[in-house]
């Protein structure tokens, strides 16, 4: 869910004229391997750049070697090892963790800090959040929920050919817990929060006017986007769309090794939903679908 956040942070900038969406990323990245490609801001939020997307599960280090660890030289890896588009910027959609790792580099290069100090500074305390409700650090391991593996599941039975195993834990019945750990890429999953500050945020977008942009700046964030052809996308700068029951919700969904989470905004309604799991088997869409529902009907 933190792309959703990531995608608040890049409109504020273009709000305070820090940088437009329709800038070419080259602006800002003159070293990144998809130089001169053509790839604009605006791209890397709707997920149309071309910039591929392996599967992360790798990118991920230990919270205890947190303080030994290089973003930097992570993504400058991972650039090296994934240096050419899956196709031409702008063509279609196509999910890109890379292209939201990217999105935190412009972030740094337009705000002249780093990616977390910014969230920090210009979302997250706006918004009244304690470093205990969201932030990039585990505040504290004892109040921590650790994430889960199903003893019985795909994924655990993967997991050696998936995960290094110096992130597993004991099993504990018929559950494997997962060592604290973080994401290399902070911007394209970084954030770290409870249920209630992400309800918080969703409060702030669903308020006629927020205090991290203006209500222009706003509406252009929730607004459905089209590819370089013109065909629309089931996408905004930043979330993707969903209906239930006839009712269109914007949507994040959110995860990783042992977590599963996803939060929903029905702007006609003016009802936001949220749910985290510490499981990575937990279907929370289907348990909105649940939840929501119950709002429909008590109205």
């Amino acid at each position: 869910m933190t792309k959703a956040m990531t995608a608040v942070a890049v409109l504020q900038l273009v709000d305070r004229g820090k940088l437009s969406l329709d800038d070419s990323i080259d602006r800002y990245l003159p070293d990144s391997p998809y130089h001169g490609q053509g790839i604009t801001v605006r791209q890397l939020l709707n997920h149309t750049s071309g910039v591929p997307n392996p599967i992360p599960l790798r990118w991920v280090h230990l919270a205890a070697e947190d303080a030994d660890f290089d973003e930097a030289q992570a993504l400058a890896d991972v650039l090296r090892e994934h240096p050419a588009l899956a196709f031409g910027a702008g063509q279609k959609y196509a999910y890109s963790n890379i292209g939201y790792w990217l999105l935190g580099k412009v972030i740094e290069k337009a705000s002249g800090q780093s990616y977390p100090a910014y969230m920090r500074a210009n979302v997250l305390r706006p918004l009244g959040l304690s470093p205990q409700e969201m932030d990039f650090v585990i505040p504290d391991p004892q109040h921590h929920a650790k994430g889960y593996l199903a003893k019985y599941s795909w994924m655990n039975l993967a997991k050696g050919f998936l995960i290094d195993r110096k992130f597993f834990g004991d099993y504990e019945g018929n559950w494997l817990h997962l060592e604290d750990h973080y994401l290399n890429g902070p911007a394209f999953g970084g954030l770290i929060g409870t249920a209630q500050g992400f309800s918080r945020f969703l409060q702030d977008q669903l308020r006629a006017e927020s205090v991290l942009f203006t209500q222009g700046t706003k509406h252009l964030l929730q607004a459905a986007q089209t590819d370089g052809a013109g065909q629309p996308l089931r996408m905004t700068l930043g979330w993707h769309l969903g209906e239930t029951d006839g009712e269109v919700y914007l949507f994040k969904e959110g995860g990783g090794g042992g977590f599963h989470s996803e939060m929903r905004l029905y702007p006609r309604q003016g009802i936001g939903t949220v749910v985290l799991a510490n499981s990575t088997g937990f279907h929370a869409s289907q348990f909105l679908n649940r939840v929501d529902r119950l709002f429909f009907e008590s109205r």
